[in-house]
């Protein structure tokens, strides 16, 4: 493997060894760093102050560690920094969307790293700001706005925030006519919630001290929290659930779900003591949503075999099971991804070829039309609407060349009108770009896509760097979209490449089946065989390619490193996965029981147990050369531990036979999604870019 940049020969931090042994269906393991999860876990994603100061010490010397050995980019992430802030419009605002009397948005002010919530008439008039996230931002290291939402009435604003990383949000409410803060506050929610019908109170999920939502309430304006009433408990901890309302404020949904399994209760939203009654009880592998529609309820579900959904509809008055009746059948590799009612027409975003595409159904005939898009490869967003009785729906189209624009679509007229198109203040010229849709063969056959973008005029002779971003979990498809911050590598003459792997739904559901599971290993594969198709056909070499991705994209990166380290010359793990086994082990975790049915439960199970143990980064890191290795962490990360990446990588520092650095960069005032600010974020992402292009040898 040929090492583009020369960093500098620097002694990392050895954390101490201290084996512990685990004993699991016959099989023992030893872990040398299982110390590094703290034993008070909980309190420290409440408090940071109270991890262990052993602990505390060693994450601050990989700190230190990476600071000195990307010391000579500082000078690179700071012109990094202001090419990225520079595309971005600073005092940015959405399209108001119309609701009632009023428009609702949200806004930038130039230099503010927070949003800022308004309104105006919808009749004319002077815009309000509701809340300032600036201004409720002010003295904090971390401040995350959830959820926000007014109340049907236009008089109160229901808004949660989390000011440690961690995801336990505080919800507050807000008088709209003084832009006051009520006494009410509810702690440890999740980060939003819903309005009932008359606006005197609201539902919201508790999480409970293992971070789970487990518990619904519902909370009168202007009385304790401690006397909420409890709405639903969930019993089972393998289960996620949310709670909100519908457009016509007349139904508040409980939605309990996990990776493939989905049961809903409603009840009416103007009666605070109603019980949930359950739509369709839960069936292990039945999916379903619900979309309010007047007297019906649309139904999007997988019931019966439809394995790429297909929409039925149920009358309110008893929407159970045996009355269901379709709308629109299943077709086999046509993927509805999600439906919006309104009075007259019936919309749906699904997928078909790999590519998505909006549907506009009129409900009394069934008459249906195809709204066309021109590009190769392009991103589709339904943005919705505020109202039910209106003709016109919001859209947003990109591509990797093409700036984001907002749409609202006339059904009737079938006309759309552009609101507004992204704005890239330092300049952005579409045709001074290529994107391209490539197809890779995975070792089994399958056709795996590719979408890419580099300046027009690359040499394709096998010299350019690459950056090759894979995901590949949970049924999520990382869209072709535009993304201003890679044209930092693709104006260096990097190619951007996404690789569309087994795991998301990005050639229908059951692409998302090959990449879960038993079959888990095809996500690693299908990625390995994207880098050597570019490679083959002349985009890159492997000596000047890089690996990236985040979370369950993290524990991909962990497990190509080792299966396949010669392929490339560095990988980036944002938060990375990687200690698969030991966490599906621990069902304490916030997520250990919901996502079992994603990757096996190795608890109750050998085979999932031996399964996992195949492939779980941490687990089968061995001496071997590896490529230089960039990890990023949080410390009050709940959804993928900061001793997951510490324990990653210390191992593979005792096994690394090549003089390639591994570093970890861990932010010790936040959580899973880094930095809060937008532009605290960019320097995150600057400090990635300097990196990558510290790796392929490129420091201008």
């Amino acid at each position: 493997m040929q090492q583009k940049a020369a960093f500098a020969s620097l002694p990392a931090p050895r954390p101490e060894k201290r084996p512990r042994q685990d004993t699991r269906h016959g099989i023992t393991r030893t872990d040398d760093y299982g110390w590094l999860r703290a034993e008070n876990w909980q309190e420290v994603l409440k408090d940071p102050s109270l991890l262990a100061t052993d602990i505390r010490a060693h994450l601050e010397a990989e700190n230190v560690y990476h600071e000195q050995l990307m010391a000579d980019t500082k000078g690179l992430q700071k012109t990094l920094f202001a090419e990225m802030k520079g595309r971005i419009k600073e005092d940015d605002s959405s399209v108001p969307m119309k609701d009632g009397p009023y428009a609702y948005g949200s806004a930038y002010r130039e230099g503010g790293e927070h949003p800022h919530f308004f309104r105006t008439p919808r009749e004319g008039g002077a815009e309000e700001v509701l809340l300032d996230g600036d201004k409720e931002a002010e003295g904090k290291a971390y401040f995350h706005i959830g959820g926000i939402g007014h109340s049907p009435d236009h008089k109160h604003l229901l808004w949660g925030a989390d000011d440690k990383g961690s995801e336990f949000y505080t919800l507050r409410v807000r008088a709209l006519s003084s832009r006051r803060d009520l006494e009410d506050r509810v702690e440890n929610a999740s980060g939003s919630g819903t309005f009932n019908a008359d606006g005197s109170g609201f539902y919201y999920t508790r999480l409970d001290d293992n971070h789970r939502p487990s518990k619904v309430f519902f909370h009168a304006l202007g009385e304790d929290a401690g006397k909420d009433r409890l709405i639903y408990e969930e019993a089972d901890p393998g289960f996620f659930m949310n709670v909100f309302g519908s457009r016509l404020d007349d139904w508040i949904f409980i939605n309990v779900y996990d990776h493939e399994t989905t049961e809903y209760r409603v009840l009416p939203a103007n009666d605070a003591n109603a019980t949930p009654r359950v739509v369709a009880a839960r069936e292990t592998g039945v999916e379903y949503n619900l979309e309010p529609a007047g007297e019906e309820f649309f139904i999007l579900t997988n019931a019966d075999g439809a394995k790429d959904f297909k929409i039925m509809a149920a009358p309110v008055a008893d929407p159970s099971r045996a009355n269901w009746r379709e709308v629109v059948a299943h077709e086999p590799g046509r993927l509805i991804l999600s439906i919006l009612a309104f009075r007259r027409y019936l919309v749906r975003l699904e997928r078909k070829d790999g590519l998505p595409r909006i549907v506009v159904r009129e409900r009394a005939s069934g008459e249906e039309h195809v709204i066309d898009f021109d590009e190769e490869a392009y991103s589709l967003g339904l943005g919705g609407s505020l109202e039910y009785g209106t003709e016109t729906f919001r859209f947003t189209y990109s591509s990797m060349t093409t700036p984001a624009q907002e749409f609202d679509y006339d059904m009737r007229t079938r006309r759309r009108t552009l609101l507004k198109t992204q704005e890239v203040p330092s300049g952005h010229n579409s045709e001074d770009y290529v994107t391209r849709r490539l197809m890779a063969a995975a070792p089994d056959g399958e056709l795996v896509p590719i979408s890419l973008v580099h300046r027009r005029g690359l040499k394709l002779d096998g010299t350019a760097p690459c950056l090759l971003y894979g995901y590949g979990a949970y049924g999520i498809t990382i869209p072709a979209a535009f993304r201003t911050n890679c044209l930092s590598l693709v104006d260096r003459g990097f190619v951007y490449a996404i690789a569309h792997i087994r795991g998301g739904k990005d050639k229908g559901y059951s692409w998302y089946e090959d990449g879960k599971r038993e079959k888990k290993p095809n996500t690693f594969t299908d990625f390995i065989a994207c880098a050597r198709h570019l490679v083959a056909a002349g985009y890159t070499s492997h000596d000047r390619l890089v690996a990236e991705g985040g979370s369950a994209g993290g524990m991909l990166m962990g497990a190509v490193a080792t299966m396949a380290p010669q392929d490339f010359c560095a990988i980036v793990a944002h938060v990375p996965f990687v200690d698969v086994l030991n966490t599906m082990l621990d069902d304490t975790l916030p997520l250990t029981p919901p996502e079992w049915p994603e990757w096996g439960n190795p608890i109750a199970s050998r085979q999932d147990y031996e399964t996992i143990a195949a492939y779980s980064p941490y687990d089968n890191v061995r001496e071997q050369p590896y490529p230089t290795i960039l990890a990023l962490a949080g410390l009050t990360d709940p959804r993928v531990t900061y001793w997951e990446p510490a324990k990653w990588v210390a191992r593979l520092r005792d096994s690394n036979k090549a003089g390639n650095p591994v570093m970890l960069k861990i932010n010790l005032d936040a959580g899973h999604a880094g930095a809060s600010g937008r532009f605290s974020r960019l320097e995150e992402v600057a400090f990635s870019y300097a990196f990558t292009l510290k790796a392929v040898g490129k420091s201008e």
